[in-house]
């Protein structure tokens, strides 16, 4: 008699029980953080475009990397803390005077964010082998099974952009970025000492979540076989487009719930009376 059997859920049956090794989220947590006046670094060329500025506009910003770094909290067994930080890339156009072209500036800002989470108690050194390096006689070091966090973020939300003289700004330059945002900046000569100061106030979601390795055992179903063939006709662009449906969505927007009723100027009048 077999150990697991058939159970009906349904309409569909569970074949099996099946132990897989996956990632187990143990806690997590959301945050909407308000960053307020977080003073942009720029490099000399871009520095220079701001200094002759006598207006600048933010076009974007984008998360450029994150560090994170886990440690665990003393006393306060199977917490960790979390410490994020995030390197933020913002492109400003830089008018140096009115109704000229305006010239890209980029420059870079960073966050430190801080949070606690329960990752529980691991202490087993977990050994892999690989088969290309077989002529080794410890083919792989040993993988501590310690918690690991991870972080979702979208690009944040620019909310506002003030320009100020540098004396009296009042908040430091950031000195150091990771080596990989270094070595894709073609303009990484460092600035003079700058006579304007950039701040931005940004809008940022985020998800922390604290995970770790875990056997879990679950409902099979049946193999993942793909039920569609592939289509590999690629020789008329135009029949592909063809085949696309019209983003009407893009064109129209969605429109208000019925469930929301907007004010009029009778509603306000009853309210007032």
């Amino acid at each position: 008699m077999s150990d697991n059997p058939i159970i009906e859920t349904g309409e569909r049956r569970v074949n099996e029980a099946v132990c897989i090794d996956t990632k187990r989220i143990f806690d997590s947590c959301v945050s909407r953080d308000c960053l307020e006046d977080l003073r942009v670094t720029f490099f000399a060329h871009s520095q220079c475009l701001i200094d002759e500025a006598v207006t600048i506009k933010t076009r974007e910003c984008k998360i450029e990397e994150v560090s994170i770094d886990v440690e665990e909290v003393p006393f306060n067994r199977g917490f960790y803390s979390v410490d994020i930080t995030f390197y933020f890339k913002l492109c400003f156009d830089t008018y140096a005077s009115p109704c000229s072209t305006p010239q890209v500036a980029v420059g870079f800002a960073q966050f430190n964010k801080k949070c606690i989470l329960y990752g529980s108690d691991g202490n087993v050194k977990v050994f892999v082998s690989k088969p290309s390096n077989e002529s080794v006689d410890c083919p792989t070091a040993p993988r501590y099974t310690n918690p690991a966090a991870k972080v979702q973020a979208v690009d944040p939300v620019i909310l506002s952009t003030d320009i100020c003289d540098a004396c009296e700004c009042g908040i430091l330059c950031f000195s150091s970025l990771p080596q990989s945002i270094l070595s894709a900046i073609d303009d990484s000569m460092p600035s003079q000492p700058p006579s304007k100061a950039v701040l931005v106030t940004l809008g940022l979601f985020s998800i922390v979540q604290m995970e770790r390795d875990a056997q879990l055992l679950i409902p099979a179903y049946d193999y993942c076989i793909p039920d569609r063939e592939c289509n590999c006709n690629t020789s008329n662009p135009c029949d592909t487009f063809k085949s696309i449906d019209f983003p009407v969505e893009e064109f129209f927007p969605a429109e208000r719930e019925s469930g929301c009723k907007p004010c009029s100027s009778d509603d306000s009048d009853e309210q007032q009376s």
